[in-house]
């Protein structure tokens, strides 16, 4: 049996397609400005890819943001609800997971069935989301997906006391006429996003194993400040931004079944 789920976030759209539990296709591609055309183009591109007809899938769930701008949808689940729902079934043993995107971080705690027990979300500032690292990349003049690879060849922890994206930037450039090492401003921008989601996180009671999902999760920098400020390992699935989509299609898959 084949459902989907589809996750609508800020700057992607991700379709997992499940058959019977394990994933048969997945695909990606940039929200843009018309999410129900980014929604059928994306879905269509994981049915290709699978060789698998529309007719088949049995039932579609959506979730992210825009989760309500997929007119073929069945129906919905909360963003939480597919992040614990995917990163449970991924690491059975994750009990707090942390989620960060494009536009925002959120932290929840869930029980052992992967239900949700409580949860935060920083969504007043982008300051510990994915697009700060971009805003801070142009700043830097270095390409994004340099950026966590550059810092981790610092060896000096260079303090960014900006709370805000605009200020960062500020800073940023502040720090480059003062000649420091582009490699220690990289660890700066990634040790200041990690320090806004450990406070974040830390809102929450923290219980093992915790893991990391979210675009942002492949970004290496990013992932060791995280673990250095929490002093603890992380659980980092293959492909974390596809997490909310399985999420979605693992929701999917129960109500097709009638759970």
């Amino acid at each position: 049996m084949y459902v989907a789920g589809i996750d609508m976030g800020a700057k992607y759209v991700k379709v997992v397609v499940l058959d019977d539990g394990q994933i048969k296709s997945k695909s990606i591609s940039l929200s843009g400005f018309n999410l129900t055309e980014s929604a059928e183009r994306t879905f269509n591109d994981a049915l290709e890819s699978g060789g698998i007809s529309k007719d088949e899938i049995k039932h579609i769930t959506s979730t992210g943001v825009g989760k309500k701008e997929v007119p073929f949808r069945n129906d919905e689940i909360t963003q939480v609800g597919a992040a614990a729902k995917g990163a449970t079934f991924l690491f059975p043993n994750s009990r707090t997971i942390i989620e960060v995107g494009a536009e925002e971080g959120k932290a929840l705690r869930c029980d052992e069935r992967g239900r949700v027990m409580d949860f935060v979300v920083n969504e007043k500032c982008a300051a510990g989301a994915g697009a700060f690292t971009e805003a801070m990349s142009r700043a830097l003049e270095i390409p994004l997906e340099e950026m966590g690879p550059l810092s981790l060849k610092s060896e000096n922890a260079v303090p960014m006391n900006a709370q805000c994206a605009v200020f960062a930037e500020s800073e940023v450039v502040t720090l480059v006429h003062a000649k420091t090492a582009k490699q220690d401003i990289a660890r700066a921008i990634h040790d200041a996003m990690a320090s806004r989601i450990s406070s974040m996180t830390r809102r929450l009671s923290i219980e093992k194993d915790v893991a990391l999902i979210g675009g942002l999760a492949r970004n290496v920098g990013f992932v060791e400040s995280l673990k250095r400020d929490l002093n603890m390992d992380l659980l980092v699935p293959e492909d974390p931004d596809y997490v909310g989509a399985l999420g979605a299609a693992l929701a999917a898959r129960e109500r097709a079944e009638g759970g």
